[in-house]
């Protein structure tokens, strides 16, 4: 089993994941209406909810390597997407099970720093010409993960310290048009960054 599993029944009793989750999709509000929502590491599904209440998503595919966690989405869905719009997904997230220029949103949020590079690369693929991307990730100076996560966290992104240093992930991995802010949640600290392929 692994940690991810371990985590998921009391998942949902930290608040902070889903204030992250609400917090970076109402940051792409603004944007027209999306076909497709990709939501990479969707956890118990708290961004792809999101996407259906604050955006409007017609259709959302949300994926995750733990099963424990789809599972507990899905028994959210029950009454946060009767409709069955989400369309639920347990596997790795690299590639992206959805076709490429497909998507218009992807959303990650309070995963990528578990990903890597390889995933912003992939979402390039996966997004349409002018898509757009959002992303979390902690703030550097004091993420303190137990040994069992610090594992697995990727090594090819440096943990940003600043506005500046979350934007320059993107900007790096060739998306333009970012903006980066800071969040505090219950004393912790992330960075939600914004882009456009």
């Amino acid at each position: 089993m692994s940690v991810f599993d371990e985590i998921a029944a009391g998942y949902d009793d930290d608040l902070f994941h889903q204030v992250v989750a609400e917090k970076l999709v109402n940051g792409v509000a603004d944007a027209p209406k999306p076909d497709l929502v990709l939501d990479v590491a969707t956890g118990t599904g708290a961004a792809a909810f999101a996407a259906l209440q604050h955006l409007g998503a017609r259709s959302v595919v949300a994926i995750d390597s733990s099963p424990r966690m789809i599972e507990r989405a899905k028994a959210k869905a029950a009454v946060q997407d009767p409709s069955g719009k989400i369309d639920w997904h347990v596997g790795q997230a690299v590639p992206a099970p959805v076709q490429a220029s497909s998507a218009d949103l992807v959303v990650c949020a309070s995963s990528l720093h578990f990903l890597g590079t390889a995933a912003l690369k992939d979402w390039l693929r996966v997004l349409r010409p002018a898509g757009r991307l959002a992303f979390s990730m902690p703030f550097g100076d004091t993420f303190t993960p137990s040994p069992a996560f610090a594992s697995l966290v990727a090594s090819d992104i440096p943990l940003p310290s600043s506005v500046d240093d979350a934007a320059r992930i993107a900007l790096d991995a060739g998306y333009s048009d970012v903006v980066s802010h800071k969040l505090e949640v219950s004393s912790r600290i992330v960075f939600l960054v914004y882009a456009t392929c």
